[in-house]
């Protein structure tokens, strides 16, 4: 359990000055391939065979913003990383956030976040006392500087996995929920893997006073909130359990917000997650095909169904295959279920989530 509670710990400690200057791993300028890459893609069906080539504009006019904060992915030797620009945050930032960029503008700070190493995962052991408080504070500068510099008025959305996550989680409760003009700006929060947590049988409370589970895809200012795994969860299970008293983990399945099951459209990037690192070994072991193709995104429609479901008191999105789509393996462990693959598992529906959230969005501020 070593992520979600060393990383809730970090998120939790008090507050510290802030830094001098941000740095952004990706906002608009920085012309990185990896923060706005092509957006070729082969379309294959769920037991692999090509259904086509799609190559989707990037809109002229991108008319809101993505706030994104990357998960563990650092393999720097030390407890929590510096601010050096690996080929983990690239990859990441490939993998779970630039296929966004078809509609929004995306802005993706470099934090001194706990590594693989600091949470136990990487070689060494996860230590016990309270993780420095800069690993929640260069993540809220950030936001800060990006409100003050960049933001403009402008519609966003905050992207967040694993540790990116519950970083996010303070982040809401602490500068957007309890501030209505902030919370106006807000098209909806898209926090997997984090453990967001609501008093049990409610869409609100808990870790937000205000930002209410997304239950419609014409909801706006909501969460979605869920972790992935395609069995029952052991006891022991990382994520969707809580020992808060009074509270569950939210769960709310981004292809069918209202309840029930629904079909998946998994996106992924045809290269390789940065080749001789930690996660990119793991990554391997998940079962994913990664057929050779010249485009830079893979996506499989309709290949698994999800629904969002109470496990013995585990609250999770349960996937199973569809049409023949392979079987995916927890990594590292049962405990971890499919943690790895959260971001990417639910990529097309997130992405066509976004979009009807931020046309309700622009409904409502037009007819104010």
């Amino acid at each position: 359990m070593a992520l979600v509670v060393v990383a809730a710990a970090a998120v939790l400690a008090a507050a510290a000055p802030a830094s001098a200057r941000t740095h952004w791993l990706c906002k608009p300028g920085t012309n990185a391939s990896f923060c706005t890459p092509s957006l070729s893609t082969t379309a294959f069906s769920p037991t692999g065979q090509v259904l086509g080539v799609q190559n989707p504009r990037r809109d002229r006019d991108l008319r809101y913003d993505c706030f994104y904060v990357y998960p563990t992915v650092s393999d720097q030797k030390t407890r929590t990383a510096n601010f050096h620009i690996d080929p983990q945050e690239r990859s990441i930032v490939l993998y779970q956030a630039a296929r966004y960029t078809q509609h929004c503008r995306l802005f993706a700070p470099v934090y001194r976040q706990l590594t693989l190493q600091g949470i136990g995962l990487g070689g060494g052991s996860a230590s016990n006392t309270p993780p420095p408080p800069f690993v929640y504070t260069d993540v809220r500068d950030a936001w800060r500087d990006y409100l003050k510099h960049f933001n403009a008025g402008r519609p966003v959305v905050l992207i967040g996995q694993s540790q990116g996550a519950i970083v996010l989680r303070r982040l809401i409760s602490r500068e957007i929920d309890r501030r209505p003009k902030v919370r106006a700006l807000l098209i909806s929060a898209l926090l997997m893997g984090g453990n967001v947590l609501v008093p049990q049988g409610k869409d609100v409370g808990g870790d937000f006073k205000h930002v209410r589970a997304c239950r419609s895809p014409s909801q706006i200012a909501c969460v979605v909130a869920f972790s992935t795994f395609n069995e029952p969860p052991p006891p022991t299970a990382i994520f969707g359990r809580t020992t808060q008293p009074g509270d569950e983990v939210l769960c709310t399945d981004p292809a069918a917000l209202a309840g029930g099951s629904a079909p998946l459209t998994p996106v992924y990037p045809s290269a390789p997650f940065a080749p001789g690192s930690t996660l990119g070994a793991a990554s391997q072991l998940l079962g994913i095909p990664r057929p050779d193709v010249s485009t830079t995104w893979i996506s499989a429609p309709n290949s698994y169904d999800s629904t969002c479901q109470d496990a013995d008191g585990a609250d999770v999105m349960q996937v199973s295959p569809l049409n023949g789509a392979p079987a995916l393996t927890p990594v590292p462990d049962a405990n971890w279920g499919l943690h790895l693959t959260d971001a990417n598992i639910v990529l097309g529906n997130n992405i066509a989530l976004v979009q009807r959230q931020f046309r309700a969005y622009d409904r409502r501020n037009a007819a104010k």
